[in-house]
């Protein structure tokens, strides 16, 4: 079944491990890796990579973020957008904070290099004096961490780290104007961190007449709903269930769709899952899936496709610890129901009726039975 429910796409340029990946259009830009500088541009329709550049040779990656800053102007048919990419070594050491604007390779404009000089490549990130910007303190471990953009013009940068610690950087003073504990004994990095917003990747939060803002985080046992107050600058967090099957592990690749957040895999070392959980934000409740991955796999990522049909699932490590090159990808509606186009329950009705020479008819109880039927 799970040969059926997982598509196997063109393998990876490289094998790659904690990396990360920005949805633009149809391509997802693959952002580097574990000890990898490259990054590559995937065109989800061609079923191709394209070479973007490579970090500098002096920046060392290793379990670093990458946002794709949020366009002033709103402009969704922008060709162009800006990533932002930081982090760090272990015990805070060898921090990085670049920034690339990025025009698609695959367009006839990217390779006008005379055009686009600075384009398509790292750079440092620099205040409005043209001032070289470090994100984090001096003694802030970065490696694991997760980040989501968010605030009333999206200007805030939320950042959760080890040990158990949440930031907040503002992005137009370039100033940290908040730090503050989390709530947990578990040791926070490779989690999960994601906004309330419909269809977000940690990519805005959920604004209230209030001004606030809220997050979701998960790691191994730990649950919490994190709000944020703009106007006072202040957090309250919300301990949330984690079931028992999931608890163990972190590493897991994970994406929010609507009301749901899905995850992939991870590992509590030396035990790597190939599991598929469900955590329903509304019930706070969750389900682990029949319907596994294809093999053991963690610290992969995983990505909502543009017209949120599709996920993919990139890269990470499997139950030997050996480095992977898979890519593959899977129906949205597989997991989460409500995603069934009018077509395919069309198509699942009349089956029905087909199949057990049924009056045309309809019940209350139908919809819950496609929904049952369809995974």
């Amino acid at each position: 079944m799970s040969n059926q429910t997982f598509q196997a796409l063109k393998e990876l340029p490289i094998p790659l491990s904690r990396s990360q990946c920005v949805l633009h259009k149809h391509e997802l830009l693959i952002c580097g890796g574990f000890n990898q500088r490259a990054c590559y541009s995937y065109h989800t329709v061609k079923n191709e990579y394209k070479f973007i550049c490579g970090y500098p040779s002096d920046i060392k990656l290793n379990g670093h973020c990458v946002v794709k800053l949020v366009d002033k102007n709103n402009n969704k048919d922008n060709n162009e957008i800006t990533l932002l990419s930081f982090g760090s070594s272990s015990f805070g050491e060898n921090k990085h904070t670049l920034v690339m604007k990025y025009v698609s390779v695959w367009s006839n404009k990217s390779n006008k290099s005379n055009v686009l000089k600075n384009y398509n490549q790292w750079i440092p990130f620099t205040d409005n004096q043209n001032h070289p910007i470090i994100i984090g303190r001096d003694d802030d471990n970065y490696i694991g961490m997760r980040a989501a953009i968010g605030g009333s013009k999206n200007h805030l940068l939320f950042i959760t780290y080890w040990k158990n610690d949440i930031s907040v950087f503002d992005l137009n003073t370039f100033q940290f104007i908040k730090h503050h504990t989390l709530p947990t004994n578990n040791s926070i990095l490779y989690h999960c961190l994601v906004s309330k917003l419909e269809n977000g990747q940690g990519q805005g939060m959920t604004k209230t007449n209030k001004q606030n803002y809220q997050m979701l985080l998960f790691c191994r046992k730990t649950g919490l709903s994190i709000e944020y107050d703009e106007d006072n600058n202040t957090f309250q967090f919300y301990q949330l269930s984690v079931c028992n099957d999931i608890a163990p592990f972190k590493y897991y690749a994970y994406v929010r769709i609507n009301d749901i957040i899905l995850f992939f895999g991870g590992c509590n070392y030396p035990n790597v899952s190939k599991l598929v959980y469900k955590y329903s934000i509304r019930e706070n409740k969750w389900v682990t899936f029949r319907n596994t991955l294809t093999n053991p796999l963690f610290n992969c990522v995983a990505i909502l496709s543009e017209e949120y049909d599709y996920i993919h699932i990139i890269g990470g490590k499997d139950d030997k610890e050996t480095i992977v090159s898979t890519h593959m990808k899977t129906k949205v509606c597989l997991w989460d129901p409500s995603q069934l186009s009018k077509h395919e329950i069309k198509y699942i009705v009349q089956y029905w009726i087909r199949i057990l020479k049924i009056k045309f008819g309809w019940i209350d109880d139908f919809d819950k039975i496609i929904i049952k039927y369809s995974l």
